[in-house]
Parts: C-alpha cells; structure tokens; sequence
C-alpha cells in the first residue's frame, strides 16, 4: 500500500483525549481492512495515517496488539448486533435462522476487508491470540440455537452435541460462501441470495422455496461501501 504523507495533526484539548483514541480505532480498522497484508501493520502506521507521533498510542493502548483486539470486538459487536436486529422480528425458529444467515452473509460480502481481517485468520497469533476471538462465541451460538430449533420443530430430538456439530457445519458454508465470493468475484457465481437459500435448505431440509421467501424479506439495504471495498459481480442478490 502506498506510503500517505499526513499532516501533523493537532493536539486535542485538554479532556478530549477520547477523541484521539477513536481517531486511532478508526484508522486502525481502516488499515486493517484495505491493506494487502493486514498482518504488517505498525504502530507507526497507525500514527501517520492519524497525524501523530507514535507515542502518542501508549496513552490509550498498550501496544499494537491490545489496539488491534479491540477493533475486533467492535467489528464483532457490530456484527452479532446486525444480526439480531435482522432476527428480532422473527416469529419462528427458520425465520430467525434465515434472517441471521443472510445478515451475516451479506454484511461478509459487503465488507470484505473487515470480514477477512475478523474471520480471514489474516492476522498472526502473537497480535491476535484466540482469545481475542471469543466475542465470535455469540455469532456461532446464535446460529446453533435457531438451527437447533428449526430442527426440533421437524421432530428431532434434543441434543446438545450434535445441535453444536450441525451448527458449525452451517457456520462453515457460510463462511466459505463468503470467502470464495469475495476472493474469486469474477466467477459467474449465481445471485448471493440464492446461494444462501440453498445452502439454508441443504442444512435445515426447508424447502427451498420456502427459504427464500424469508431470504427476500430478510435481505439488508445496501450499505455505504468501506473504504476499499469492492463488490464481486452478483453481490447484490440480483
């Protein structure tokens, strides 16, 4: 990525100090995002893209680790409250398993660099450790417990164990669905919400139809492009 000459940026006043580390979050998500290699970022990246000194960081940050951790809680955050948002007018376990899926999938292929950078594994283990990654329980437990109830309602019995198996196996197409669509956008793949309808109906035996009746009246707005972002051809469900 080309080197970005910043003007020195101004001293806060004094008590705004909570304004400089939102400036060094959002930069750092930023970066994070729309490098080619996430994984060589520095602090003093960091610093010049907001127009300070590198030391500047410590008041708020321990180190460049720490910064990076918490600009993946955020984009973690964010997500799980994307989806429950999309779940909450739900009346029904496949309603509520159909509108999480397309959130997540959408929101993935609508951001591809901070979707790479919070699921990619892009990031060595010495800055982001998986701990760091722990806020993703509540994604993958929310996805295992709607499955499980649309399974239940077709008649299967409980069972915690195969319940978690069959969610993450769902959780793992997605994942790839999203990570080949933004990696290789320039196959002719189909509409992503037929993608996703299929996928849905393979793992929950709905029918297809069906599902993709709440996959059109689940489907998000478009959002405002990230600095960067591209979007492969399709991306749209059109």
């Amino acid at each position: 990525m080309a080197d970005r000459r910043t003007a020195p940026r101004r001293r806060n006043p004094r008590g705004q100090g909570e304004t400089l580390r939102a400036e060094l979050v959002e930069a750092t998500a930023r970066l994070l995002a729309t490098l080619d290699r996430p994984e060589t970022l520095t602090l003093r990246q960091v610093a010049r893209e907001v127009g300070v000194a590198p030391a500047s960081i410590y008041g708020h940050f321990s180190d460049l680790g720490a910064l990076i951790q918490h600009v993946l809680r955020l984009r973690y955050e964010e997500l799980a409250q994307l989806m429950n948002e999309a779940a909450a007018p739900a009346a029904e376990p496949l309603d509520d398993l159909v509108a999480r899926c397309a959130a997540y999938t959408h929101w993935g292929v609508d951001h591809p660099g901070e979707y790479g950078t919070l699921i990619g594994g892009r990031l060595p283990p010495e800055l982001v450790p998986l701990t760091a990654h722990g806020a993703g329980e509540e994604l993958l437990g929310s996805v295992i417990a709607s499955l499980a109830g649309v399974r239940q309602r077709r008649g299967e019995p409980a069972d915690p164990e195969r319940s978690r198996q069959a969610g993450l196996l769902l959780w793992t197409a997605l994942h790839g669905l999203v990570a080949l669509y933004n990696d290789h956008g320039n196959l002719p793949w189909p509409p992503l919400d037929d993608l996703i309808t299929n996928t849905l109906s393979l793992h929950t035996g709905e029918p297809a139809a069906k599902i993709a009746q709440l996959v059109a009246v689940a489907r998000p707005a478009a959002p405002e492009r990230p600095v960067g972002g591209h979007r492969p051809a399709g991306a749209d469900g059109s």
